[in-house]
């Protein structure tokens, strides 16, 4: 009946394999994956409506100005909340990658045949994970501080 090409393949097998197939264990197995994306929707949607709401603010701050001045003023600020913002969600988002790193070493731990033997890798992986996302968070720290410390610089004066 099957011949040997790669699609006629695949139908002999998953043919053969529907009788043990186990829709609760695939569940299970899926589920992780889930709520892992479910996690990246949430934050995502969270970090949206601030930063929609932000932009809201300074449109509303914005509307009824008739100084320049003011105006350059509430635009500066908008811009350093928003680097603040970026900042935050850049951690939010830093700490749910490794967050999800742990629970996935966790899980392969717990699933490895013996997990005794993976514990002293998953320890280290951890602990590397752990020193990365330290660092990272070092990192952004010092280039928010950076960028907050920068001031505009006079403009020479043209010449022709």
């Amino acid at each position: 009946m099957f011949k040997n090409t790669p699609f006629e393949a695949i139908a002999k097998n998953l043919s053969e394999s529907a009788p043990k197939f186990n829709p609760a264990a695939v569940q299970d197995a899926v589920k992780p994956a889930q709520d892992n994306l479910k996690a990246w929707a949430d934050l995502a949607q969270q970090q949206a409506a601030a930063a929609q709401s932000a932009i809201t603010q300074t449109v509303e701050s914005i509307k009824g100005i008739k100084d320049p001045q003011a105006a350059f003023a509430i635009m500066k600020e908008s811009a350093e909340a928003g680097m603040a913002m970026f900042a935050k969600n850049l951690k939010e988002a830093t700490a749910l990658s490794f967050g999800q790193f742990h629970s996935t070493v966790d899980a392969v731990e717990k699933a490895h045949p013996q997990p005794e033997a993976f514990a002293a890798m998953a320890k280290n992986l951890k602990a590397a994970a752990t020193s990365a996302e330290s660092a990272i968070d070092s990192a952004m720290e010092k280039g928010a501080s950076m960028a907050a410390s920068v001031s505009p610089t006079a403009k020479a004066p043209k010449t022709r």
